[in-house]
């Protein structure tokens, strides 16, 4: 056994080589697989959903709900959660299991840190270390220079922007963007529609509900009806809704580096181009 601290730096034991293990964190799931733990993965929430691998594993609650009887019935020896959303149900989780809530992070270097603590708390202090170097080499050199203003919405049951205490704020600003909201000092806000208009951002990037059928033509509705069509995002061809259905920039696991990095850096080669010409 060994000691970590749990919900609201509480100390808590758990086996050093924990066989039943519960992550209610699509991101922390991600990473237990890439550490080699997937057989001891015995329940995810319904949004983890990276690697395709996770299909196979017992779906028992999604952020902030899991059905207790199941719960009961698969005695976790160790059970992960993410702060910000989850912390009330955290707190309800750590009166009866054995919870490490991680903190959702506030920059890159943060999602690089992740499979670090993760590895630490299962025992895989050495292959959480190897991933995070990994990621580490996959990543370029960051922008010194800015390129342009972006505003970056995500559907969250309603529209949701991102504020200087949020990775996708420093990923932006990684990449060579100005984030309209970079000055707010909070996680996430409600975005002001007639700011982001009158702020006249040289990207937008939109990312539809997980799971939805958001498309192209869904996005070009949406930016006729909140009169954005003559701003120069508009204009100059630079409105771009995220790859797929899935979390995208909301996820913030190893995939966030290999995947979301580059999307975003082909997007900014091609406003830096334009801006030349």
């Amino acid at each position: 056994m060994h000691k970590v601290y749990s919900y609201r730096n509480s100390e808590m034991e758990i086996p050093d080589d924990p066989r039943r293990i519960i992550s209610f964190s699509p991101s922390i799931t991600e990473i237990l697989f890439e550490l080699g733990l997937s057989d001891c993965i015995a329940g995810i929430s319904a949004f983890c959903v990276r690697p395709p691998e996770t299909a196979s594993k017992r779906r028992i609650g999604s952020y902030g709900f899991v059905r207790r009887e199941i719960l009961d019935d698969l005695r976790p020896d160790l059970i992960f959660t993410i702060s910000g959303y989850q912390d009330r149900f955290t707190e309800e989780l750590a009166k009866e299991y054995p919870v490490v809530c991680l903190e959702l992070p506030v920059s890159v270097a943060g999602i690089l840190d992740l499979p670090v603590k993760v590895g630490i708390i299962t025992g895989r202090r050495e292959e959480g270390r190897k991933l995070s170097q990994s990621l580490i080499n996959q990543l370029p050199k960051p922008r010194t220079d800015i390129v342009g203003s972006c505003y970056l919405e995500i559907d969250l049951a309603s529209p949701t922007s991102f504020g200087a205490f949020s990775y996708i704020t420093d990923a932006l600003r990684f990449c060579g963007l100005h984030s309209l909201y970079q000055n707010e000092n909070r996680e996430w806000l409600y975005p002001d529609l007639d700011f982001v208009k009158a702020s006249d951002p040289d990207i937008i990037i939109y990312e539809g509900k997980m799971f939805s059928k958001f498309t192209e033509m869904d996005l070009t509705g949406l930016v006729k009806k909140r009169g954005w069509n003559e701003l120069k995002a508009s204009k100059n061809d630079m409105v771009f809704k995220t790859p797929g259905n899935l979390d995208f920039f909301a996820h913030h696991g190893p995939s966030f580096v290999r995947e979301v990095i580059p999307w975003l850096i082909d997007k900014v080669e091609r406003l830096d181009g334009s801006a030349k010409k």
